[in-house]
Protein backbone atom coordinates (compact mmCIF):
# COMPACT_ATOMS: atom_id res chain seq x y z
CA UNK A 1 0.00 0.00 0.00
CA UNK A 2 1.04 3.66 -1.18
CA UNK A 3 1.22 5.85 2.49
CA UNK A 4 -1.87 7.76 0.59
CA UNK A 5 -3.70 4.47 0.49
CA UNK A 6 -2.57 4.22 3.86
CA UNK A 7 -3.74 7.38 4.92
CA UNK A 8 -7.30 7.42 3.43
CA UNK A 9 -7.05 3.51 5.21
CA UNK A 10 -6.55 4.74 8.91
CA UNK A 11 -9.49 7.63 7.79
CA UNK A 12 -12.19 4.29 7.06
CA UNK A 13 -11.29 2.45 9.91
CA UNK A 14 -12.21 5.26 12.52
CA UNK A 15 -15.50 5.90 10.56
CA UNK A 16 -16.20 2.20 10.91
CA UNK A 17 -15.33 1.92 14.49
CA UNK A 18 -17.72 5.13 15.58
CA UNK A 19 -19.88 2.67 13.09
CA UNK A 20 -19.39 -0.18 15.56
CA UNK A 21 -20.51 1.68 18.71
CA UNK A 22 -16.75 2.48 19.55
CA UNK A 23 -16.13 6.39 20.58
CA UNK A 24 -13.03 6.96 19.47
CA UNK A 25 -10.49 5.25 16.96
CA UNK A 26 -6.34 5.81 17.17
CA UNK A 27 -3.27 4.56 15.57
CA UNK A 28 -0.25 4.14 17.51
CA UNK A 29 3.27 3.20 16.37
CA UNK A 30 5.23 -0.25 18.32
CA UNK A 31 7.43 2.47 20.20
CA UNK A 32 7.18 2.04 24.19
CA UNK A 33 10.73 2.48 25.20
CA UNK A 34 9.48 5.48 27.95
CA UNK A 35 6.56 2.52 28.77
CA UNK A 36 9.16 0.30 29.28
CA UNK A 37 11.42 1.61 31.42
CA UNK A 38 8.85 2.88 33.58
CA UNK A 39 6.98 -0.40 33.52
CA UNK A 40 10.65 -2.08 34.31
CA UNK A 41 11.24 0.19 37.34
CA UNK A 42 7.68 -0.52 38.66
CA UNK A 43 8.53 -4.84 38.91
CA UNK A 44 11.93 -3.72 40.24
CA UNK A 45 9.65 -2.03 43.19
CA UNK A 46 7.61 -5.27 43.58
CA UNK A 47 4.45 -2.96 43.27
CA UNK A 48 2.87 -5.54 41.06
CA UNK A 49 2.17 -7.66 44.18
CA UNK A 50 1.00 -11.39 43.12
CA UNK A 51 0.23 -10.11 40.12
CA UNK A 52 3.36 -12.16 38.47
CA UNK A 53 2.23 -12.15 35.06
CA UNK A 54 2.89 -8.60 34.95
CA UNK A 55 6.34 -9.67 34.27
CA UNK A 56 6.23 -13.42 32.98
CA UNK A 57 7.01 -12.54 29.31
CA UNK A 58 9.78 -10.41 29.12
CA UNK A 59 9.79 -7.78 26.90
CA UNK A 60 6.86 -9.09 24.64
CA UNK A 61 4.92 -6.91 26.95
CA UNK A 62 6.31 -2.77 25.39
CA UNK A 63 7.51 -4.42 22.30
CA UNK A 64 4.55 -5.38 19.86
CA UNK A 65 6.64 -7.06 17.41
CA UNK A 66 8.13 -9.61 19.46
CA UNK A 67 4.30 -10.80 20.60
CA UNK A 68 2.98 -10.54 17.42
CA UNK A 69 5.48 -10.62 14.34
CA UNK A 70 5.58 -8.16 11.95
CA UNK A 71 3.35 -5.99 14.41
CA UNK A 72 3.84 -2.21 12.24
CA UNK A 73 0.70 -0.30 13.66
CA UNK A 74 -1.75 -0.51 16.96
CA UNK A 75 -4.88 0.16 16.03
CA UNK A 76 -6.60 1.05 19.52
CA UNK A 77 -10.26 1.98 20.26
CA UNK A 78 -12.32 3.10 23.56
CA UNK A 79 -15.71 2.32 24.17
CA UNK A 80 -17.89 4.43 27.17
CA UNK A 81 -19.25 2.13 29.75
CA UNK A 82 -20.84 4.80 32.60
CA UNK A 83 -24.16 3.01 33.30
CA UNK A 84 -25.35 5.81 35.68
CA UNK A 85 -24.92 9.65 36.46
CA UNK A 86 -22.18 9.88 38.80
CA UNK A 87 -24.14 11.28 41.96
CA UNK A 88 -26.18 8.09 41.99
CA UNK A 89 -22.79 6.02 42.04
CA UNK A 90 -21.98 8.58 45.15
CA UNK A 91 -24.99 7.28 46.62
CA UNK A 92 -24.07 4.05 46.68
CA UNK A 93 -20.61 4.24 48.11
CA UNK A 94 -21.85 6.69 50.94
CA UNK A 95 -24.18 3.91 52.28
CA UNK A 96 -22.51 1.52 54.46
CA UNK A 97 -25.44 -0.83 53.98
CA UNK A 98 -25.01 -1.61 50.48
CA UNK A 99 -22.34 -3.25 48.45
CA UNK A 100 -20.34 -1.25 46.28
CA UNK A 101 -19.10 -2.61 43.04
CA UNK A 102 -16.81 -0.85 40.50
CA UNK A 103 -19.37 0.23 37.86
CA UNK A 104 -17.50 -1.60 34.85
CA UNK A 105 -18.44 -4.80 36.29
CA UNK A 106 -21.65 -3.80 36.70
CA UNK A 107 -22.86 -5.48 33.22
CA UNK A 108 -22.07 -8.49 31.38
CA UNK A 109 -18.08 -8.80 30.76
CA UNK A 110 -16.67 -6.41 28.78
CA UNK A 111 -14.13 -8.54 27.12
CA UNK A 112 -16.31 -10.71 24.86
CA UNK A 113 -18.20 -7.65 23.77
CA UNK A 114 -15.28 -5.39 22.99
CA UNK A 115 -13.67 -8.28 21.51
CA UNK A 116 -16.34 -9.14 18.79
CA UNK A 117 -16.62 -5.26 17.88
CA UNK A 118 -13.10 -5.16 17.22
CA UNK A 119 -13.27 -8.69 14.74
CA UNK A 120 -15.43 -7.07 13.39
CA UNK A 121 -13.72 -4.22 12.46
CA UNK A 122 -10.82 -6.44 11.65
CA UNK A 123 -13.18 -8.22 9.13
CA UNK A 124 -14.17 -4.75 7.56
CA UNK A 125 -10.47 -4.17 7.20
CA UNK A 126 -10.02 -7.01 5.18
CA UNK A 127 -12.73 -6.44 2.95
CA UNK A 128 -11.26 -3.54 2.17
CA UNK A 129 -7.73 -4.42 1.58
CA UNK A 130 -7.21 -8.55 1.60
CA UNK A 131 -6.23 -10.74 4.03
CA UNK A 132 -4.11 -8.81 6.73
CA UNK A 133 -1.83 -10.09 9.32
CA UNK A 134 -3.64 -9.05 12.70
CA UNK A 135 -4.43 -10.21 15.94
CA UNK A 136 -7.17 -8.69 18.35
CA UNK A 137 -6.61 -7.79 22.12
CA UNK A 138 -9.02 -7.00 25.02
CA UNK A 139 -6.94 -7.02 28.53
CA UNK A 140 -5.89 -10.23 27.33
CA UNK A 141 -2.13 -11.24 26.76
CA UNK A 142 0.99 -8.78 27.99
CA UNK A 143 -0.19 -5.24 26.21
CA UNK A 144 0.27 -2.30 27.32
CA UNK A 145 -3.21 -0.98 26.53
CA UNK A 146 -2.70 2.65 28.53
CA UNK A 147 0.56 3.72 26.63
CA UNK A 148 -0.66 2.51 23.51
CA UNK A 149 -3.80 4.35 24.43
CA UNK A 150 -1.67 7.74 24.61
CA UNK A 151 0.18 7.45 21.78
CA UNK A 152 -2.92 7.00 19.57
CA UNK A 153 -4.23 9.73 20.70
CA UNK A 154 -7.24 8.75 22.72
CA UNK A 155 -5.86 10.12 26.19
CA UNK A 156 -3.40 10.61 28.77
CA UNK A 157 -2.34 8.68 31.59
CA UNK A 158 -3.90 10.78 35.00
CA UNK A 159 -1.75 10.67 38.01
CA UNK A 160 -3.93 8.22 39.29
CA UNK A 161 -2.62 5.49 36.27
CA UNK A 162 -6.00 5.51 34.50
CA UNK A 163 -6.47 7.22 30.79
CA UNK A 164 -8.46 10.34 30.42
CA UNK A 165 -9.81 12.31 27.54
CA UNK A 166 -10.56 15.98 27.72
CA UNK A 167 -14.28 15.33 26.47
CA UNK A 168 -14.81 12.10 27.68
CA UNK A 169 -13.30 11.54 31.17
CA UNK A 170 -11.93 8.27 32.19
CA UNK A 171 -14.82 6.00 32.07
CA UNK A 172 -14.07 3.82 29.26
CA UNK A 173 -12.64 0.51 27.75
CA UNK A 174 -9.74 0.06 25.92
CA UNK A 175 -9.24 -2.75 23.33
CA UNK A 176 -6.76 -3.18 20.31
CA UNK A 177 -5.82 -4.70 16.86
CA UNK A 178 -2.20 -5.44 16.37
CA UNK A 179 -1.46 -5.17 12.35
CA UNK A 180 1.14 -5.39 10.03
CA UNK A 181 0.17 -2.11 7.91
CA UNK A 182 1.85 0.56 8.19
CA UNK A 183 -1.18 3.02 9.18
CA UNK A 184 0.05 6.49 9.90
CA UNK A 185 0.32 7.17 13.53
CA UNK A 186 -1.89 9.40 15.71
CA UNK A 187 0.11 12.40 17.35
CA UNK A 188 -0.51 11.04 21.33
CA UNK A 189 -2.17 12.89 23.47
CA UNK A 190 -0.69 15.16 25.99
CA UNK A 191 -1.02 15.26 29.87
CA UNK A 192 -4.00 17.91 31.12
CA UNK A 193 -3.86 17.02 35.30
CA UNK A 194 -1.77 19.84 35.91
CA UNK A 195 -1.65 20.92 39.74
CA UNK A 196 -4.71 18.96 40.29
CA UNK A 197 -4.16 15.86 42.80
CA UNK A 198 -7.85 14.86 43.78
CA UNK A 199 -7.23 11.32 43.33
CA UNK A 200 -4.08 11.05 45.24
CA UNK A 201 -5.86 12.50 48.10
CA UNK A 202 -9.04 10.87 47.84
CA UNK A 203 -7.16 7.23 47.43
CA UNK A 204 -8.87 5.46 50.99
CA UNK A 205 -5.91 3.18 51.18
CA UNK A 206 -3.51 5.84 49.58
CA UNK A 207 -2.15 3.16 46.76
CA UNK A 208 -1.29 6.22 44.53
CA UNK A 209 2.16 7.38 46.26
CA UNK A 210 2.75 10.30 43.78
CA UNK A 211 1.87 11.44 40.28
CA UNK A 212 1.90 8.55 38.24
CA UNK A 213 2.27 6.16 40.66
CA UNK A 214 0.35 3.22 41.68
CA UNK A 215 1.15 0.63 44.74
CA UNK A 216 -1.17 -1.79 43.49
CA UNK A 217 -0.66 -4.08 47.15
CA UNK A 218 -2.49 -1.06 48.48
CA UNK A 219 -4.86 -0.59 45.44
CA UNK A 220 -8.32 -1.45 46.67
CA UNK A 221 -9.09 -2.99 43.17
CA UNK A 222 -6.08 -5.30 43.29
CA UNK A 223 -7.55 -6.42 47.07
CA UNK A 224 -10.81 -6.90 46.08
CA UNK A 225 -10.40 -8.44 42.48
CA UNK A 226 -6.39 -9.93 42.28
CA UNK A 227 -5.43 -10.71 45.07
CA UNK A 228 -5.97 -14.54 46.25
CA UNK A 229 -4.96 -14.34 49.87
CA UNK A 230 -5.74 -12.99 53.24
CA UNK A 231 -5.80 -8.73 52.86
CA UNK A 232 -3.42 -7.15 55.19
CA UNK A 233 -5.93 -6.61 58.28
CA UNK A 234 -4.48 -2.34 58.21
CA UNK A 235 -5.64 -2.48 54.63
CA UNK A 236 -9.43 -4.24 56.03
CA UNK A 237 -11.00 -1.05 57.06
CA UNK A 238 -10.26 1.26 54.79
CA UNK A 239 -11.99 -0.91 51.92
CA UNK A 240 -15.31 0.26 53.50
CA UNK A 241 -17.97 -1.34 51.56
CA UNK A 242 -16.03 -1.67 48.32
CA UNK A 243 -16.53 -5.47 47.13
CA UNK A 244 -15.25 -5.15 44.31
CA UNK A 245 -12.93 -2.92 42.43
CA UNK A 246 -13.18 0.91 43.51
CA UNK A 247 -13.98 4.15 41.47
CA UNK A 248 -12.89 6.95 44.05
CA UNK A 249 -10.09 8.32 42.42
CA UNK A 250 -12.39 8.37 39.01
CA UNK A 251 -15.14 9.93 40.64
CA UNK A 252 -13.04 12.99 41.82
CA UNK A 253 -11.55 13.22 38.56
CA UNK A 254 -12.66 16.98 37.14
CA UNK A 255 -11.93 15.84 33.64
CA UNK A 256 -15.15 13.71 34.46
CA UNK A 257 -17.95 16.27 34.26
CA UNK A 258 -17.64 15.31 30.34
CA UNK A 259 -18.28 11.82 31.02
CA UNK A 260 -20.91 10.86 28.68
CA UNK A 261 -23.51 7.59 29.80
CA UNK A 262 -22.83 4.07 27.75
CA UNK A 263 -25.17 3.45 24.77
CA UNK A 264 -24.59 -0.29 25.27
CA UNK A 265 -27.23 -2.42 27.15
CA UNK A 266 -25.48 -4.75 27.92
CA UNK A 267 -22.99 -2.55 30.06
CA UNK A 268 -26.43 -2.38 32.08
CA UNK A 269 -26.61 -3.22 36.07
CA UNK A 270 -27.97 -6.83 36.31
CA UNK A 271 -28.75 -9.04 39.32
CA UNK A 272 -29.43 -5.35 41.29
CA UNK A 273 -25.69 -4.87 41.54
CA UNK A 274 -25.45 -1.50 41.67
CA UNK A 275 -28.66 -1.46 44.42
CA UNK A 276 -27.89 -4.47 46.60
CA UNK A 277 -26.82 -4.84 50.33
CA UNK A 278 -23.86 -6.35 51.68
CA UNK A 279 -26.69 -8.98 53.69
CA UNK A 280 -28.04 -10.08 50.42
CA UNK A 281 -25.25 -10.74 48.24
CA UNK A 282 -23.74 -12.36 51.34
CA UNK A 283 -25.95 -14.69 51.18
CA UNK A 284 -25.68 -16.57 48.26
CA UNK A 285 -24.40 -19.68 48.26
CA UNK A 286 -21.97 -20.99 45.85
CA UNK A 287 -24.23 -22.19 43.35
CA UNK A 288 -26.35 -18.86 43.14
CA UNK A 289 -22.97 -17.06 43.12
CA UNK A 290 -22.10 -18.62 39.54
CA UNK A 291 -25.42 -18.95 38.54
CA UNK A 292 -25.84 -14.69 39.10
CA UNK A 293 -22.36 -13.96 37.97
CA UNK A 294 -22.66 -16.08 34.52
CA UNK A 295 -21.17 -13.75 32.01
CA UNK A 296 -20.04 -11.03 34.06
CA UNK A 297 -16.19 -10.25 35.02
CA UNK A 298 -17.18 -10.74 39.02
CA UNK A 299 -16.91 -14.83 38.34
CA UNK A 300 -13.27 -14.66 37.82
CA UNK A 301 -12.70 -13.83 40.83
CA UNK A 302 -14.30 -16.96 42.36
CA UNK A 303 -16.70 -17.39 45.51
CA UNK A 304 -14.20 -17.75 48.36
CA UNK A 305 -12.82 -13.87 47.55
CA UNK A 306 -16.22 -12.99 47.00
CA UNK A 307 -17.58 -13.63 50.17
CA UNK A 308 -13.76 -12.86 51.88
CA UNK A 309 -14.68 -9.27 50.14
CA UNK A 310 -18.32 -9.28 51.93
CA UNK A 311 -17.38 -10.20 55.17
CA UNK A 312 -14.57 -7.14 55.48
CA UNK A 313 -17.22 -4.41 54.01
CA UNK A 314 -20.11 -6.22 56.81
CA UNK A 315 -16.94 -5.91 59.31
CA UNK A 316 -16.83 -2.11 58.08
CA UNK A 317 -20.43 -1.43 58.35
CA UNK A 318 -22.28 -0.18 61.14
CA UNK A 319 -23.51 -2.78 63.63
CA UNK A 320 -26.65 -4.67 63.55
CA UNK A 321 -28.18 -7.74 64.87
CA UNK A 322 -28.78 -9.05 61.09
CA UNK A 323 -25.22 -8.43 60.32
CA UNK A 324 -23.85 -10.60 63.72
CA UNK A 325 -26.27 -13.28 62.90
CA UNK A 326 -25.12 -13.47 59.16
CA UNK A 327 -21.47 -13.33 60.35
CA UNK A 328 -22.07 -15.94 63.07
CA UNK A 329 -23.39 -18.21 60.93
CA UNK A 330 -20.48 -18.56 58.37
CA UNK A 331 -17.81 -18.21 61.68
CA UNK A 332 -16.64 -21.71 61.38
CA UNK A 333 -17.38 -21.63 57.53
CA UNK A 334 -15.08 -25.05 55.91
CA UNK A 335 -12.99 -22.24 53.48
CA UNK A 336 -10.12 -21.09 55.78
CA UNK A 337 -9.64 -17.88 53.59
CA UNK A 338 -13.90 -17.27 54.54
CA UNK A 339 -13.32 -18.32 58.11
CA UNK A 340 -10.51 -15.81 58.84
CA UNK A 341 -12.02 -12.58 57.08
CA UNK A 342 -15.36 -13.43 58.79
CA UNK A 343 -14.25 -14.00 62.47
CA UNK A 344 -12.27 -10.59 61.47
CA UNK A 345 -15.43 -8.75 60.98
CA UNK A 346 -17.28 -10.20 63.70
CA UNK A 347 -14.63 -8.94 65.97
CA UNK A 348 -15.03 -5.55 64.59
CA UNK A 349 -18.54 -5.04 66.37
CA UNK A 350 -18.90 -3.94 70.17
CA UNK A 351 -21.58 -6.67 70.71
CA UNK A 352 -19.91 -9.53 69.07
CA UNK A 353 -19.22 -11.44 72.13
CA UNK A 354 -23.07 -11.97 72.47
CA UNK A 355 -22.69 -14.24 69.67
CA UNK A 356 -19.89 -16.09 70.64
Amino acid sequence: MTPAQCTELAAEIKQWGQQLGFQQIGIADCDLATAEAHLQRWLAEGKQGDMHFMARHGSKRTRPAELVPGTLSIISARMDYLPEHQQAIDRALEDPARAFVSRYALGRDYHKLLRKRLQRLAERIQERIGPFGHRVFVDSAPVMEKPLAQKAGLGWIGKHTNVINAKAGSWFFLGEIYCDLPLPADTPAEEHCGDCQACIDICPTHAITGPFQLDARRCISYLTIEHKGSIPEHLRAPIGNRIYGCDDCQLVCPWNRFARLSEEADFLPREDLDTATLLSLFAWTEAEFLERTQGSAIRRIGYSRWMRNLAVALGNAPPSTEILQALSAKRDHPDPLIQEHVRWAIGQHPRHQETK
